[in-house]
């Protein structure tokens, strides 16, 4: 599993090419759809599915373009984020097919499992491939998500932020922003992963 991080927008958020043996799972295409073609084109691998951890505009700035140029091309996003009055999407969020806990979503030979993590929005998802974890605006290296938005939960954020500390192992963290991580750091350093595991 080669993983491509692809820093879009003036936000820099994270957009991921998951590839493996030509195929590849696209999540977050927070902007720039030119550079999203460039880097599946560089990688040699063609889209199967398009991932959304949240429906933020940051998050699916591309979707309308990838959308047009991949008509076939699924996206998935939780259905509690479909709210265009409070999802904050701008008008960008084009989805065709929805995932709840525990769904899997397969690109090619890669799977994907859905893990609800509400708190930065109410349709807030991780998805965990192998031993990665895209944790979205949930859990950040060093941070996590904002809460202070229409639909957030201080609450809800601890209580995922807790989920995600406490699974097995030592698995990679791909933030939808900044640098990428792991679990077992996170656990040590995050003061927020810290509070909330031990409350």
């Amino acid at each position: 599993m080669n993983i491509i991080t692809l820093p879009l927008g003036p936000l820099e958020t994270n957009c991921y090419l998951v590839c493996e043996d030509g195929v590849c799972a696209v999540i977050d295409p927070g902007a720039s759809a030119q550079k999203i073609f460039a880097g599946m084109q560089a990688a040699g691998c063609r889209p199967a599915a398009i991932l959304l951890t949240h429906a933020h505009f940051d998050h699916t700035g591309a979707l309308r373009a990838l959308h047009e140029a991949l008509p076939a091309v699924p996206i998935y996003v939780h259905p509690a984020d479909t709210d265009e009055t409070r999802n904050m999407s701008h008008g960008n969020l084009i989805y065709t097919d929805t995932y709840e806990e525990g769904d899997t979503v397969r690109a090619g030979a890669l799977e994907f499992t859905v893990l609800e993590t509400p708190g930065h929005t109410p349709g807030s998802v991780t998805l965990r491939c192998g031993g990665a974890l895209f944790t979205g605006d949930t859990l950040f290296a060093g941070s996590c998500g904002r809460t202070d938005f229409d639909g957030g939960s201080a609450e809800q954020m601890r209580a995922s932020l807790r989920r995600l500390g406490q699974l097995p192992g030592d698995l990679s963290v791909y933030p939808g922003h900044g640098e990428s991580s792991t679990l077992s750091y996170e656990r040590r350093q995050n003061l927020y992963l810290r509070e909330a595991m031990h409350p």
